[in-house]
Order: structure tokens, then C-alpha cells, then sequence
């Protein structure tokens, strides 16, 4: 399985951005995915999870409210729609898929996934 993030870019505080995350190979049916993110000389750390059918979303409390995961199982998309954007949101946003059409108990950690797309730069100025 293949993963391709894009929609990352410049954008000043209080913009909206949609992240987009494509799989492709054995893509076989619809897997839970996820989106981490990762700032200069910090950890990756979760941001937003789903399961195969979007009856399951999960998020870090820093994005509740301002951030919505989704995906289009037809075009084996994800997605992550960003609003209201903070300086503290720039990083590289990375989207994750696992084996697994459910989240596990380890959604939000990076061993949950097991494939990883290449990222995309965020960067919200003030």
C-alpha cells in the first residue's frame, strides 16, 4: 500500500486548510487510517483517526472542534479538513493506514499503522 499526502501549504492563523491522503496498491478494501503530525524537533504525534466506514473518529484534544477527518472509500481517500488554524499547528502532517478496518487500541500511536505516506508541510504564520 501506497500513501500520498498533498494539500499542505502557507497559510496565515485562522485559515482553513484540507489535507488529502490517496492510497493506492493493494489497497484491498478500506482500512483504518489515521493522520499524525510532526514540528520541528518534536515526536510524531496523533491527530485525527478513522475506521473503515467513518462510524469511528477519533482526535487530540489540541484539535477537537477545528479539525475533521473523513474519507471517500470509492476514491480510497482521506482527508483532514483544518480550520481555524494555529501557529502551533505547523508541522509535517503525515497520513497512516493499518491492516486493520477498525481502530485498534493503539490508534494513537504511530506502532498502530503500519503503512506511512511521505507528508505534507503545514506552516500557519501569524
Amino acid at each position: 500500500v501506497q500513501l500520498q499526502a498533498s494539500g499542505g501549504g502557507l497559510v496565515q492563523a485562522g485559515d482553513s486548510l484540507k489535507l488529502s491522503c490517496a492510497a493506492s496498491g493493494r489497497t484491498r478494501s478500506s482500512r483504518a487510517m489515521a493522520w499524525f503530525r510532526q514540528a520541528p524537533g518534536e515526536e510524531r504525534e496523533f491527530v485525527a483517526a478513522i475506521n473503515w466506514n467513518a462510524s469511528t473518529t477519533k482526535y487530540a484534544d489540541s484539535v477537537v472542534g477545528r479539525f475533521t477527518i473523513s474519507r471517500d472509500n470509492a476514491k480510497n481517500t482521506a482527508y483532514l479538513q483544518m480550520n481555524s488554524l494555529k501557529r502551533d499547528d505547523t508541522a509535517v502532517y503525515y497520513c497512516a493506514a493499518a491492516t486493520t478496518l477498525s481502530l485498534s487500541m493503539r490508534y494513537r500511536n504511530v506502532r498502530g499503522y503500519d503503512y506511512w505516506g511521505q507528508g505534507t508541510l503545514v506552516t500557519v504564520s501569524s
